[in-house]
Order: structure tokens, then sequence, then C-alpha cells
């Protein structure tokens, strides 16, 4: 899977390099997604998020969980699969 990203981007490597955008890969199994979202919005409100964030999830109440995403009012982008979120992370950083 090309997408011409640069993955070191999305990391905190704490060697001079900045996080640009942040891609959440969940597949929860048994896990439920709607905890995990209610945890990322969360923290998102916290920490005042200012790079872009896609997240992709699969799991036990994922419809649940994409419309706490989609509600919470902030700047997320929910992808379909790995690709999809890939291609909306590398392009988030493009649209800089």
């Amino acid at each position: 899977m090309e997408h011409k990203g640069d993955p070191h981007r999305s990391i905190d490597l704490g060697a001079g390099f900045t996080v640009e955008a942040i891609l959440v890969n969940i597949f929860g199994g048994i896990v439920n997604c709607a905890i995990i979202a209610n945890g990322i919005t969360k923290a998102c409100r916290e920490l005042e998020l200012k790079v872009p964030l896609v997240i992709r999830l699969e799991g036990t109440n994922v419809h649940e969980a994409q419309k706490i995403l989609s509600n919470s009012g902030l700047p997320i982008t929910s992808a379909i699969d790995l690709e999809d979120a890939a291609k909306k992370a590398v392009a988030s950083v493009a649209k800089k």
C-alpha cells in the first residue's frame, strides 16, 4: 500500500520530528469500540488536539462508536479500512 506518506511523521520520536497527523487503527474484536471512541474524544478535548486525526475502528459496537466520533464536534475523520485511513491521513498533511 503506497500513499506517498512518510510514516515517521505520525510518531513523536523526540528527535526533532513533529506530529503532523495521527492515524488510529483499532480492530477491537470483543473490545467495545464505543469505549474506545469515548476515550479518544475525551483525550482530544483534554489535549486540545491541533493535528488531523483519522480513525478506523472495527469491532463490537462500531456503529455506536462512529456516531460518538461524528457527533463529538471534533475534527475527526473516520475511515472504513486501513487503506482508506492511510489515504485520508496523507491527504490531511498535504492540505497544510
